[in-house]
Formats: structure tokens, sequence, C-alpha cells
């Protein structure tokens, strides 16, 4: 057999990190895309406002091809399960099941369905009820993310099962614990707030760079308030559920918490919250810190008081639960600098586009509108435009990496999942297959919706004055 000099496992786990990380590019897009169109169209249907039907056709066209390549980038993904997590799929067959097919007849059924409608019914409906199919699509694209994300749940908190003493597999034996898991309804906001934040920034970001050269800045005005008022509203929602969601991995994944927070000892009150430090995985040691005092009390436990407990201690904990199962030589601890620093870029990439929203509704404001004279503004927010991108990125990292080394906590382990019969250098073969796949559909996608961006909102209707806003007039200037 070709020996390349790596184990299956790494190529396995590097693998679905690459294809689950581009799959969730666009999964948050199609799902953020779709509130914004659906508020587009809704808001024509109110106020009888052609340009926010140009708004709705406009944007939409980005937001189906997001729709497009997230399904292909699902499917390649799936295909991952059988071919290199042979033992995971048997494992977890009994308790994915449901909820995966409930996913695929019903809420993906849902959105593509109304989804076909919606497009080919522009002059067959009444607009009220045009619209009510646009939204159609993003309940079913929602339902499928509470689907999907009640499956991941299960991974990180097993309940609503057994463990069939013939197979060794898990079953499932109350479906309703599995949806009322409390992983799943701390996840589940957490991550539709992600959506909306990622969908809002792609209109508002795009919109910036053609008010940035001048380009129908009534209609790119409009569009980008939009964005970005939905996304400072996505923002708090996502500030909230995962403030929620981090108290209760104190409790019910602490090693994931102690790592997220490079915290090795048990750290007493007042806890200092560590800006930035370096760990010595192999030492497990921290050097190298800048520390805001009692803040990270105040992060964890609402006041300047509470105890954290470190990974040092969370390590025992763990072996004298899992040694008599899985061995003593299992190693419970985490990557701690890379969910370090994930968790901190998810964190300040939030902060830094919540500052831009506000700056770009101020700007923007109609008593004194004067956004088309801050280039740098209009820069930064053109840039911003990749930043939910990244923070999705950081935030999953965390999800996934901080429960090393299982596969299902404390149920699996990473390394008795993987397809006893694979090869590293198959695997290998399709990383640089479904690496090339996926450079092709991303440079596909963004040229594309650069295409349709030149075109601007005249190639939807040009019977709209797009150019009406000008930012040196007197009412730019006004108080």
């Amino acid at each position: 057999m070709f020996n390349i000099g790596m184990s299956v496992v790494s190529l396995a786990r590097f693998q679905f990190a690459m294809t689950t990380i581009f799959h969730f590019f666009f999964v948050p897009m199609s799902i953020g895309l779709g509130l914004l169109v659906a508020i587009m169209e809704t808001m024509y249907v109110i106020k009888k406002k052609p340009i926010y039907l140009t708004m709705t056709k406009f944007w939409g066209k980005i937001f189906l091809l997001s729709f497009a390549v997230g399904v292909v980038t699902g499917i390649i993904q799936e295909f991952q399960f059988g071919m290199n997590w042979s033992n995971y799929s048997r494992f977890m067959g009994d308790i994915f099941g449901a909820p995966l097919a409930i996913e695929a007849l019903l809420a993906f059924f849902l959105e593509s369905t109304f989804l076909g409608i919606w497009m080919f019914t522009w002059d067959k409906m009444k607009p009220i009820w045009h619209s009510l199919m646009i939204w159609l699509v993003v309940i079913g694209s929602t339902l499928s993310a509470l689907w999907i994300l009640a499956a991941n749940s299960f991974m990180q908190n097993p309940v609503g099962y057994k463990i069939d003493p013939k197979t060794g597999h898990a079953v499932m034996t109350d479906f309703f614990a599995i949806i009322k898991n409390q992983q799943l309804w701390y996840e589940f906001p957490h991550v539709i707030f992600g959506a909306f934040v990622t969908g809002s920034f792609i209109v508002a970001g795009a919109s910036a760079w053609m008010l940035f050269r001048k380009k129908s800045p009534a209609f790119f005005r409009k569009s980008m308030r939009l964005g970005l008022i939905v996304g400072l509203f996505g923002l708090l929602g996502g500030f909230v559920s995962g403030d929620g969601q981090m108290l209760y991995l104190t409790k019910d994944q602490p090693m994931k918490f102690a790592a997220a927070e490079g915290e090795y000892k048990n750290v007493k009150s007042p806890a200092a919250w560590s800006v930035v430090q370096i760990s010595n995985t192999k030492e497990k040691t921290a050097s190298y810190r800048i520390e805001i005092p009692y803040m990270l009390d105040l992060l964890t436990y609402h006041k300047p008081s509470g105890n954290i407990t470190g990974m040092d201690q969370v390590n025992k904990d763990l072996h004298k639960k899992y040694d008599k199962k899985f061995g003593k030589n299992m190693n419970y601890y985490p990557p701690v600098n890379t969910l370090f620093y994930s968790f901190r870029i998810m964190v300040a990439g939030a902060g830094a586009l919540g500052m831009l929203s506000l700056l770009g509704l101020w700007f923007s404001r109609k008593r004194k509108n004067t956004i088309v004279k801050q280039k740098w503004l209009l820069l930064l927010l053109t840039l911003a435009t990749f930043g939910p991108f990244l923070i999705n990125s950081c935030g999953w990292i965390v999800t996934e990496l901080g429960r090393n080394p299982w596969v299902v906590y404390g149920l699996l382990p990473i390394a008795d999942a993987v397809s006893p019969s694979t090869s590293a250098a198959a695997v290998l073969f399709t990383i640089i297959v479904y690496f090339f796949l996926f450079s092709f559909l991303g440079a596909f996608m963004f040229v594309y919706a650069k295409k349709n961006l030149e075109k601007g909102p005249e190639a939807i209707d040009d019977t709209i004055e797009y150019d009406t806003e000008d930012p040196f007039s007197k009412e730019a200037f006004s108080k």
C-alpha cells in the first residue's frame, strides 16, 4: 500500500473541516440573504414603491446563487460520512436518521418548492401572495438548520438514547428529548443570528462598494441601510445567545470553556480575562498575558465574583470518569491556542461589525446623508462583507474542536469513528479534488455576484431614477 506518511485520522479530520467550513460559507449566506429579500419584498407590498421591487429582484439573484452552491457543497459533505467516517455512521445512524430525514423531506422540500414558485410567478400572483412564498422559503431554511443542529447538538450533549449491548451503537429512545436538548436551544439561535449578520453584511458591504464608486446612490444607500439595520439586530441577538451558550458550557463542557479562556489552573475570584496570551501545550502553562482584572468573572457569571475550573482539573475529572471504558491514554486537552484565539476573533469581529453598523447608519441618515463622502468608511464596510465568514468559521472551530477528543461527547472518540478500510492516499486524493471543486464554485459565485453587482439595478428596471441622491446637495450639508 502506498504510504504518504500521514494518518487517515488527521487527513479525514482536515477534509471534514475543509468541506464543513466551505459549506458553512453558503448556509448562513442563503438564510440571511433570504431574510433580507423577504423584507424587501414585504416593504414593496406595504409601501408600493417600485424601488423595493427592484431591490428584491436584484439581491434575489445573488440569494438564488448562494442557495444553489450551498446545496452542492452540502451533498459533497454528506459523502464523507460513508467514505471516511463509516464507524461513526454506524454508531450514530439510528440517532441521525430521524432529524436528517425530517430535514430533507420536510424542511428542504418546503424551501425548495416555494423557492421554485417564488422564482417563476412574478407576474402570476398578487404581490402579497408572492411575498408569502419567499417567507416560506426563509421558514424552511430556518427549520432545515434546526434539524441539522439537532443532530449536531446530540454530538455535543447526548440525550434520549441507549447503547445497544449487541452492536454497541447508540439507539434513540426519546425523540422529544433530542428536540428539547439544551445544547440545541443555545446553539440554534446563535447560528441563526449569525446567518442574519452574514446576509446583511453581504448586502451592506456590496452596496458600500457601489456607493464608493458613486453608482446608483439612491438604490444602494437604501440597500446598505437595510443591511446594516438587520445586521445590527443580528449582532445583538448573537451576543445575547452566545453569552447564554458560554454560561451553559461552564457546566456542560467545562474543558471547552477553560480552553477558550486559556485557563489551565483553577481560577478563584477575582478572575482576570486574558486578551492575549501564548499557551505552551506541552508544559500546560500560559505566558505573555495581557489581562483585564475582574472581566472573566463579569463575562462568566455577570458579577465580580465566581470560580473557574481549569483544564488540569477537568482533565483529571474526565480521566476518572472515562478511564475504565476508554483507557488511561486519552488526551482530553483540546488545541488551546486555536480555541483561545478563535473565540477572541469571533468576539472582536462581531464588535467591529457593530461599530461599523452604527457609523454607517449615522452617516447615511436622511437628515445629513454624507455617506458618499466617507470614503474610509465605505472601504471598511466593503471589507466587512467578508467579516461574518471569518466570525462564523471561528465559532464553528470553537464548537467542534472544543469537544476534542470526542466525535460524540463521552461516547465515541475521534480515532474510533474513522472508516477502517479508508487509506491515507485515498483521503488525500479526495482532499485535492474537493479543494479544486470548491475553488471553482467559490470563484464562480464571486464572479457571477460581481457581474450582477456591476450591472446595477438598471438591469432590473431602467424606468426608475437611481441617481437622485446628490451628496453635495444643500440637504447633504443641512443639520
